[in-house]
């Protein structure tokens, strides 16, 4: 990771808490790099796995003794960088912050309106206030020819953000609101989210709700039209609210989080959180909204940063199979980014990394069920763990894999039993095993051996794994087959080859930090501050002065906001971006400034390739202008990719004297079933050399 010459300061900490283990990677200058993993949830040894590795690294650094239960101080570190999953989580178990929503009186909807049976959805928020006032958009008409309007001859109509003349039909009423919102805080609530018609142009009602929640007391108060500066109503609701019920639970894990050090604002040390974009934030910044995929975001900037050849070219899939979940993703050479998402059944407009999550890992709960094999959607997560961690738990892939013999007990961490000094309990696995045999042989007619069932649990969830990333690939237009896969997380060097064949993918590349990846992702990521502001113009050649000056001044605040973050100005980059649509289209397309600055001709060719057809005499509308700005990381890989992905210490067989080198970059035999030829054209790039050619199969390995 890099060092400094300074020996007694400058350690750096990068850390990943998953649903099962929390990673650690630490940097301290003139020694190797330091490497931790922890259970994330050990509450008989340590009430926070990351405080618990900071105070390991520590220990291990200086020499120094660190007692826990004590303060930390952080003097000598100079920072930590962290991705956490308590918004995921908060959000998949529907344990955030009960909360308040504020609508417009009068948004009622049922979408069938003479179902009898209705299903409603899951919703975050607890309790809803109708406010009483009411916005709309004057001369509205589907007419590409706006009606000219004199705001001189009406005092009901003003001019909003984006251009727009709205008319003001009701005032709102603060008096009412103001009673409304009191028997709500009298009735316990602290987090509210306000979501307005046409607050995206008009936001002077939003803002004074807001400033009267505040005055009554409420904690956290969340403005659509803050948060998603856009113009459809039902995303800038799903995201305020999702960001009142997530960030109260963030600030709570960073106050514990923070509790563990003597003074962690005052010591000197960085301390930035990962967001769903896979850039940092300060970790007095970080809200619900941008932190749902943080932990996933930092193995993507990982694998990007580690794994992707610039020579070649070819596009890689992330494959991180952890203990909860696996996460899978596509880099092709920037860094995929979605504004519209789903996640646990909330949809939400806030730019995240494009990450599809599938509910099997290590953890996963192996059943026998109506005759089938089932793995997951349950996992055995930290404790009590699989069956094999000593705490009496279920059978999960990570037992299967186990009683295989496809992971080694002495190979892995002893951090199980009472004391966390012993390896895993094979015979705990096999028992189980040998108890669900006789059960499954009882109800079919050809009975099965121990290890073929071990197998056909894990063939089954291969296969939920290989799922995503077609739709990653296949579903896009991409042969899975024309790329490399990036293998990394606790349990992904255990499914990679299956997975790769099963894709027709013939290189598997596994960096030497795979298993914890996502925690050394986190030291290579950006600080990014990002900025929107709503519009809603008509693109022509003459205004384009007037789009530029909108940009410019995003990026003024966007520059501002990282200076304040302590980054050097000459690191920091600006990214802009206007997000078109054709006119009665309600499909925008975010596209980056060129060089050239030609938006017209990038958004064309966006649309020709994500579409397939050009609409002709259409208007293009801007809807917003978004301006993301990066102060680039302090810290750079050493070496070309190819040496960092390859280049590890040997390592010492435990029971011999031999030492092999460790395998990192894989190329399998050729696929006895080949695909169906693409329509696209194969890209051409080099083949691996012989020399790092290997069959999938541990015993042909040199």
């Amino acid at each position: 990771m890099g060092s400094i010459s300074n020996p007694t300061a400058g350690i750096r900490i990068s850390i990943d808490r998953g649903g099962t283990f929390t990673d650690c990677v630490a940097s301290v200058p003139g020694q190797d790099d330091i490497l931790i993993k922890l259970l994330s949830v050990d509450p008989n040894n340590y009430p926070d796995a990351p405080v618990e590795a900071i105070r390991r690294v520590l220990e291990k650094a200086t020499g120094r003794s660190y007692p826990k239960g004590q303060k930390i101080s952080l003097r000598g570190v100079e920072s930590i960088k962290m991705g956490t999953t308590v918004a995921t989580n908060a959000l998949l178990e529907r344990k955030g912050e009960p909360t308040v929503l504020a609508v417009t009186k009068g948004l009622k909807s049922r979408p069938k309106l003479f179902d009898m049976a209705i299903n409603k959805p899951d919703v975050l928020y607890s309790k809803v206030i109708e406010i009483s006032e009411r916005v709309t958009l004057e001369a509205w008409t589907e007419s590409k020819a706006p009606t000219s309007i004199d705001l001189s001859q009406d005092t009901q109509l003003v001019k909003g953000i984006t251009g727009e003349v709205v008319r003001v039909l009701e005032p709102l009423d603060i008096n009412a609101t103001r009673q409304s919102l009191q028997e709500a805080y009298d009735e316990g609530f602290r987090s509210i989210a306000v979501c307005l018609m046409h607050s995206y142009t008009y936001r002077d009602h939003e803002l004074a709700i807001g400033k009267l929640a505040e005055q009554i007391g409420f904690t956290h108060v969340s403005l659509s039209a803050e948060l998603a500066p856009v113009i459809k109503i039902v995303p800038r609701g799903h995201s305020s609210t999702a960001d009142a019920y997530l960030t109260p639970e963030i600030q709570r894990y960073i106050a514990g989080f923070e509790s563990g050090f003597e003074d962690l604002r005052a010591s000197g040390c960085r301390c930035e959180f990962m967001q769903s974009d896979g850039g940092l934030v300060e970790f007095t910044s970080l809200s619900g909204l941008r932190a749902i995929l943080s932990g996933p975001a930092g193995g993507v900037v990982g694998y990007a940063r580690t794994s992707s050849d610039p020579i070649a070219n070819t596009p890689v899939i992330g494959f991180d199979m952890g203990g909860t979940s696996t996460d899978v993703s596509r880099f092709a050479g920037e860094l995929e980014q979605i504004f519209d998402s789903t996640t646990a059944g909330v949809t939400i407009q806030s730019p995240q990394l494009d990450i599809n999550t599938v509910a099997a890992g290590g953890g996963s709960i192996l059943k026998w069920q109506s005759g089938m094999f089932k793995v997951g959607p349950e996992s055995a997560s930290a404790h009590p763990g699989p069956a094999c961690y000593r705490k009496g738990g279920p059978l999960t892939v990570t037992d299967a894999n186990l009683v295989l013999g496809r992971l080694r007990p002495e190979y892995f961490p002893k951090i199980f039993g009472k004391n966390e000094d012993l390896p895993l309990d094979a015979e705990a696995s096999r028992k189980l095993f040998e108890e669900l045999t006789i059960e499954i042989n009882k109800e079919i007619e050809v009975k099965l051996t121990l290890e073929e069932i071990a197998a056909g649990f894990l063939d089954v969830a291969n296969e939920s794994m290989c799922r995503p990333i077609r739709t990653l690939t296949e579903a896009k237009g991409y042969d899975a087959g024309l790329h490399n896969l990036a293998s990394f997380g606790g349990a992904g060097g255990q499914h990679a080859c299956d997975i790769s064949k099963a894709l027709g993918i013939s290189r598997v590349l596994i960096h030497k930090y795979s298993s914890v990846l996502s925690a050394y992702g986190m030291a290579l990521a950006d600080v990014v501050h990002e900025e929107r502001s709503p519009s809603a113009l008509i693109y022509t050649e003459k205004d384009r002065s007037l789009f530029a000056a909108e940009l410019d001044k995003l990026q003024t605040k966007t520059v501002e906001a990282l200076l304040e973050q302590r980054v050097p100005k000459g690191r920091i980059t600006s990214e802009r971006h206007l997000n078109m649509r054709f006119h009665g289209s309600d499909t925008p397309l975010m596209i980056q400034e060129t060089a050239e600055s030609d938006f017209i001709t990038s958004f064309k060719n966006v649309h020709q390739t994500q579409f397939g057809f050009l609409p002709v005499g259409r208007d293009i509308i801007i809807d917003d202008y978004r301006v993301r700005s990066i102060g680039h990381s302090m810290l750079d890989l050493p070496t070309p990719w190819s040496i960092e992905l390859a280049s590890f210490k040997s390592w010492s067989h435990p029971t011999t004297k031999t030492k092999r080198t460790r395998l990192l970059r894989i190329s399998l035999a050729p696929n006895p079933h080949p695909r169906p030829l693409n329509p696209f054209p194969r890209p051409t790039h080099p083949r691996p050399s012989p020399n790092n050619r290997l069959l999938a199969n541990p015993s042909r390995a040199p």
